[in-house]
C-alpha cells in the first residue's frame, strides 16, 4: 500500500480541525510533500464524496462529520478499490511442483481472513478517533 491513505487522513484531519480555509499548498507544507500530490489525493477524496470545494474559493470542506467518516471509507477512496486487498498470490507457480500446484488455494484463505479483519478494524475507526488521538499525542508532547 502506498502513502495516499495516511496522507488522506492527515488532510482530512487538518481540514476538520482548522477554522480557516486551507489551500493545497498549506496542506502540502504540513504533509511534507508538494501541492500537486495533495491535489491528486484531494481529487480521490472528492470522487468518494468525502470532501467538497467551491469553484473560485480557496479551501475544502468535509461532506460529513468526522465521526461519520470511517477509516475504511478513506482506504477505499485512496486505494480506489471496493475491497481490502493487501496480498496477492504469485501468478506463475510451477504446476508440476506439488507446492506450486496448490500454494494459491493454500494461502488464499489466510490472506482473505487477514484482509477481512483489517476491513472490520478500519470500519470500526473513524476520522474522529484519529483526531482524538492527535489531541492526546499533542497533550503528551507538552
Amino acid at each position: 500500500m502506498d502513502t495516499k491513505f495516511s496522507v488522506a487522513i492527515h488532510i482530512l484531519a487538518m481540514i476538520a480541525e482548522t477554522k480557516e480555509s486551507l489551500s493545497s499548498q498549506a496542506l502540502a507544507t504540513s504533509v511534507g510533500t508538494n501541492a500537486s500530490y495533495i491535489r491528486k489525493v484531494i481529487a480521490l477524496l472528492k470522487n468518494a464524496n468525502l470532501l467538497t470545494s467551491h469553484q473560485g474559493k480557496v479551501g475544502y470542506e468535509l461532506t460529513k462529520a468526522p465521526s461519520d467518516i470511517s477509516l475504511l471509507d478513506i482506504y477505499y477512496a485512496t486505494q480506489e478499490v471496493a475491497q481490502v486487498r493487501l496480498f496477492q498470490v504469485h501468478q506463475h507457480a510451477n504446476m508440476d511442483c506439488p507446492v506450486g500446484k496448490h500454494i494459491g488455494e493454500a494461502i488464499s484463505p489466510v490472506f482473505q481472513q487477514a484482509e477481512r479483519q483489517l476491513a472490520e478494524e478500519l470500519a470500526g475507526q473513524s476520522l474522529a478517533d484519529v483526531i482524538s488521538n492527535l489531541y492526546k499525542q499533542a497533550s503528551l508532547a507538552k
